[in-house]
């Protein structure tokens, strides 16, 4: 395996080398469960799924860390609003999350520990930065010191004098630019012990903790959204090394979604939950859409872009499912060296896609030409492909939750079988002209009818909707 990841911090392409030889260590920043998730919010979960997949198909032995985010500012906002408590509110859209991130077929994580489960460690790292002289207790707060760590900005690219962390002014803080490691107790809010007072955590030391907890004091990669980069990643880095762990030694971070070309968030107003959007599309096709940009990329949503990769997906759904009916049981296969390139080069989805569609062209060439064991062949490698980037059209996994659309195809292939035997019938006795009704009346159902040397064969038109709009 050659893989070669774009590292945040280096700004370069890297040959990836983990730590133990066959082991991949990967924290991914998780929700901070605060509401129901929208695509953008699972698109890092759907992203590096597919890193986990490709190194599992190498045989690494992959200890993958996504955290959950229970306690924070606007997790106790939104709950006080509701009169509802705040461990409530936490646990009911952490299962939003977990449904989310299961409809959409994400490998649940090795582990998923929680915020409030990690005290006892946030409080052993505090206690070692602040006798490495690079935090300081004040008035029950605890913060970090950031003019003594030289190596600050070194993840973002930010300037020392252009650093703002977006935290008010409190009482005993050295310098604006220091960062909150522990928040005083506020009435009626939850606290937690510790040697200078009762208080709750504060986001960044949260993330240092639990994945030196569960990876070690240096593990392989760090992975998460681009806006998370800064303050909370170079504030993770800086904590962490500053404790004198080696912690990350690369970086990974996905583009967002956008709409009208801003970020997708609650605040802007242009949410698209996950609920509302497999509406319209099945997870699969969800998924596919999420995936199918290159990670480092922007995604600009739009109904039409859905609509198309949901298209896509289904064409090369239609090609694995028909090979199956007409060649029997498709195992899965292997990934093509053309494909294998394009996921080594940094995760390069767009090219591995490419791969893919150029197999499924040849595939349905070799049914057409009725060669069977070809095309079985072809079907078994998109499968492995299309495996990988967690998609594949016969994974149990779709297969079951397409059981209900199945019997409903049954259903149609009966009364469709029917129209084609009456269209047979006309053909024989030359009857041209009822021979083409039956055709067209197809048609206008949406029905694109195919004649082989196997007889007629049919297929739901993908085109058939958006033409008629």
């Amino acid at each position: 395996m050659t893989l070669r990841l774009f590292d945040t911090e280096t700004r370069a392409l890297r040959d990836f080398v983990p730590l133990a030889p066959g082991h991949a260590s990967i924290y991914l920043c998780g929700a901070t469960v605060q509401g129901d998730p929208h695509i953008g919010h699972v698109r890092s979960g759907v992203a590096f799924d597919v890193l986990r997949r490709w190194l599992l198909a190498h045989d690494y032995d992959v200890a993958f860390v996504r955290n959950v985010t229970d306690i924070d500012d606007k997790i106790l906002n939104k709950a006080a609003e509701a009169g509802r408590p705040w461990w409530e509110w936490a646990a009911t859209y952490e299962r939003s999350f977990t449904w989310a991130y299961e409809q959409l077929g994400v490998l649940p994580p090795s582990a998923e520990p929680r915020a409030t489960g990690h005290v006892t460690q946030m409080v052993e790292m505090m206690q070692r930065l602040i006798e490495a002289g690079h935090a300081y207790a004040a008035a029950g707060d605890v913060y970090f010191d950031v003019r003594s760590w030289k190596n600050y900005g070194a993840l973002s690219g930010h300037k020392l004098e252009d650093v703002h962390q977006g935290e008010s002014v409190a009482e005993g803080k050295r310098d604006p630019r220091d960062f909150t490691l522990w928040k005083a107790e506020k009435p009626g809010e939850p606290s937690w012990p510790t040697p200078w007072g009762r208080g709750r955590p504060g986001w960044h030391l949260e993330c240092s903790a639990m994945a030196e907890a569960y990876l070690g004091p240096e593990f392989d990669i760090h992975c998460g959204g681009l806006d998370l980069v800064f303050p909370h990643h170079e504030n993770e880095l800086a904590q962490s090394r500053a404790a004198g762990d080696g912690f990350a030694r690369y970086w990974l971070h996905n583009g967002w979604v956008t709409m009208g070309g801003e970020k997708m968030s609650k605040s802007l107003g242009n949410v698209l939950s996950v609920p509302n959007v497999l509406k319209r599309v099945r997870p699969q096709e969800l998924r596919f859409y999420l995936g199918g940009a290159h990670y480092r990329s922007m995604l600009e949503y739009s109904d039409h872009a859905l609509d198309v990769a949901a298209e896509t997906y289904r064409g090369i759904e239609a090609f694995v499912l028909k090979t199956q009916e007409r060649a029997g049981d498709v195992p899965v296969g292997k990934w093509t060296e053309e494909f294998a390139a394009a996921l080594d080069d940094d995760l390069g989805v767009p090219k591995a896609l490419a791969a893919i569609h150029g197999r499924r062209t040849e595939g349905n060439k070799a049914l057409d030409a009725g060669d069977l064991a070809a095309a079985r062949e072809i079907a078994g490698q998109v499968r492995a492909m299309m495996g990988i980037l967690g998609v594949d059209p016969l994974d149990p996994h779709w297969v079951a939750e397409s059981a209900d659309a199945s019997a409903a195809h049954d259903a149609l292939d009966v009364l469709v079988r029917a129209n084609l035997n009456a269209r047979a019938r006309a053909k024989a006795d030359k009857d041209w002209a009822a021979a083409d009704e039956i055709r067209e009346r197809l048609a206008a159902a949406g029905i694109a009818v195919t004649d082989t040397p196997n007889g007629p064969e049919w297929a739901l038109d993908t085109n058939h909707n958006e033409a008629g709009q």
